[in-house]
């Protein structure tokens, strides 16, 4: 029987996951912790909507057959001519690989950034932007050192801009539990572009910047940030920020995996594959999710979205599924069901099906994409379990 090994339980490795537990095929998935957390929400883990093990599915509540298998390592290396997964607690031999580790944060060369930053990479570091937030205000409490209650976010794309919405919802809350005036707050978002938002229509982002302005936040686009020392965000034109809390969302690459095991890849490190997800470097090996260099027909590549990432999960397991019964595999071509973004738990803006919603219509809709999520993932069992500690409607 083959070897089948699935490395990240991100959105792709748990739809590639899901689709073959369902099919009774056996396989291994390793993972770094035994659960999978949903990156699109890490932001309310961040911005105090909720703890954080409201954003957590345990692995094993998905996966039902025993033969369905779950390893607990970090993944340091692969060698494509053994054949085998490297961790740092063991090796794990494959005849086909389902690769979908996922990202890190793009830095751009930015001079301390990464040193001098936090950035909403996993679980983990959402919660600690929340627990920092908090232990800066009470020092200001203590201390009354203004730069405590300076916030300072990099990037105003999807993750930057509702992190805004949540902790303008959330910092008013934390001031009055520590009787600090919210009105002494700078909460301000920092983006070298001249606009917002990219990926939603140019006719919301006014609404947008609208909504966070009357919250309390200040949004500064055309503004570049050139180097980052500890506590100091320096920008174009010499103007510095002190701010106690400082955080990075403007960008993401590859896990470098791939690069450092000889893949081709892109200038974000991402494996190119073919139309069946398959590695142009090995046939036997799927690359999925924001790993993936994959393009449509016209060659534009996808965006590494979300949505991507587990249909891209899904197709991987079935064209693997396809290899081993001697069926044909299947080109991938998504269905984009829409961006949302959420500013807050009451309010949002974007696209459903490609009709533009803004207000409360697409906070409702970014609610009801988690019950879909779960849903899609293990069905009305999981969904049944796990929406209620995540849905705020």
């Amino acid at each position: 029987m083959s070897k089948i090994v699935i490395v990240g339980a991100g959105y792709a490795g748990m739809a590639a996951a899901a689709h073959l537990d369902k099919a009774g095929t056996p396989f291994t998935i390793v993972n770094n912790h035994d659960y999978h957390y949903l990156t699109t929400l890490l932001h309310e883990a961040a911005g105090g909507r909720g703890p954080g093990e409201n954003y957590r599915v345990p692995i094993k509540e998905v996966l039902r057959q025993d033969s369905s298998q779950l390893v607990i390592d970090e993944i340091t290396g692969i060698d494509r001519e053994k054949k085998v997964v490297i961790g740092k607690s063991g090796q794990y031999e494959f005849d086909y690989l389902i690769y979908g580790m996922g990202w890190i944060s793009e830095y751009f060369g930015i001079k301390g950034l990464k040193e001098n930053s936090l950035s909403i990479t996993n679980l983990d570091t959402a919660v600690q932007i929340r627990e920092h937030i908090e232990n800066e205000f009470k020092a200001y409490a203590n201390d009354g050192d203004k730069r405590h209650l300076r916030i300072a976010l990099g990037g105003a794309g999807l993750t930057g801009i509702e992190l805004m919405g949540e902790l303008l919802e959330y910092l008013p809350e934390l001031c009055k539990s520590l009787n600090i005036s919210f009105s002494e707050v700078d909460l301000q978002c920092i983006e070298a572009m001249p606009t917002i938002l990219p990926m939603v229509a140019a006719h919301l982002r006014p609404y947008v910047i609208e909504t966070l302005t009357k919250k309390g936040g200040r949004l500064r686009t055309n503004t570049k940030i050139m180097e980052v020392t500890p506590g100091v965000v320096h920008l174009d034109g010499g103007e510095t920020v002190e701010a106690g809390t400082i955080v990075w969302t403007g960008g993401v690459r590859a896990n470098p995996l791939l690069t450092d095991a000889g893949f081709n890849v892109d200038r974000r490190g991402r494996g190119k594959v073919n139309s069946f997800l398959q590695s142009s470097d090995d046939d036997h090996i799927f690359i999925v999710g924001d790993s993936a260099w994959a393009e449509d027909e016209n060659g534009k590549p996808f965006p590494p979205t979300a949505q991507m990432a587990e249909q891209m999960g899904a197709l991987a397991a079935h064209n693997l599924l396809g290899l081993l019964s001697g069926q044909p595999m299947k080109s991938f071509k998504p269905r984009n069901w829409g961006t949302l973004c959420s500013l807050g738990s009451d309010v949002g803006v974007g696209d459903a099906f490609g009709v533009p919603i803004k207000g409360v219509t697409a906070a409702l809709a970014k609610e009801g994409s988690k019950a879909k999520y779960l849903w899609e993932l293990g069905g009305m069992r999981l969904a049944g379990n796990r929406t209620k500690q995540m849905m705020r409607i």
